[in-house]
């Protein structure tokens, strides 16, 4: 029974030593002096801590930037390659292009000889050319880093790009169908390209949107919360305006 005693008074000491301590911090951490120090400490560890997010970022951005520039390497050296299997097996039946001297290097001929007229070439017809087709441009840190916290949440750089690159493939694939002759597509892109056609309105004419259907017809994209939630940044960095009408959204690019 002593025993069992010695055993709470001693627990007891030492709880009441433990609340002597913490009332003794508290007390040290309200002097003027210290208090001071402390909150310098804390806007040091604040300014630090903004320090490491924006290296974050910007280690985020480098990573793109790398895995961007790997993708245009490669996309080249398939470019060269095809160029030189051009060169080695340009077909016979072509027509040989004659190089022709100009007057001067022809100087060296005899006046007396009456100079033949060159013959016209006939020249091909110039390419139609290409329509350019409108695309987002990626956010950049600055940006990023003036989008308020409570609207980007857990959201990344990277992670917002990405979202950008996967809205701009569903915009160029959408107005490629637009674009292309209606003779040579197939029956399913005449669906889509009429689903295109009845989706614009006035206030889209002329201009490149895309609607959700657009990114489920094209991407991997899932319309979810948090699609929405990086589609409201989009539009607080003017990449985007919304055009509203017949239960339909709009995304316009600006």
């Amino acid at each position: 029974m002593a025993s069992d005693l010695e055993q709470l008074c001693s627990y007891v000491n030492e709880k009441i030593d433990n609340i002597k301590k913490i009332l003794s911090i508290r007390n040290i951490g309200q002097a003027p002096a210290l208090k001071t120090t402390l909150s310098k400490i804390e806007d040091e560890i604040i300014t630090v801590n903004e320090l490491l997010n924006n290296f974050e970022l910007e280690i985020q951005y480098q990573e793109q930037t790398n895995k961007s520039l790997k993708e245009l390497c490669e996309s080249l050296e398939d470019d060269l390659k095809d160029v030189e299997h051009l060169k080695e097996h340009i077909p016979s039946y072509l027509p040989q292009v004659t190089v022709t001297q100009s007057l001067v290097n022809n100087s060296d001929l005899d006046p007396k000889e009456p100079v033949k007229a060159e013959e016209p070439v006939l020249t091909k017809k110039p390419p139609r050319e290409q329509r350019i087709i409108k695309e987002m441009q990626f956010i950049t840190t600055d940006e990023f880093s003036g989008v308020p916290a409570y609207m980007k949440s857990r959201l990344t750089y990277c992670q917002i790009n990405d979202v950008i690159k996967e809205i701009n493939k569903a915009v160029v694939s959408k107005y490629k169908i637009i674009h292309q002759p209606k003779a040579s597509m197939s029956s399913v892109k005449r669906n889509l390209y009429q689903r295109f056609i009845n989706e614009e309105t006035k206030d889209t004419k002329g201009r490149y949107f895309f609607v959700e259907a657009d990114l489920k017809d094209f991407t991997n994209l899932k319309a979810d919360k948090r699609l929405y939630v990086i589609l409201n940044i989009l539009r607080h960095c003017q990449r985007l305006s919304e055009v509203r009408g017949g239960g339909l959204t709009r995304y316009v690019l600006i």
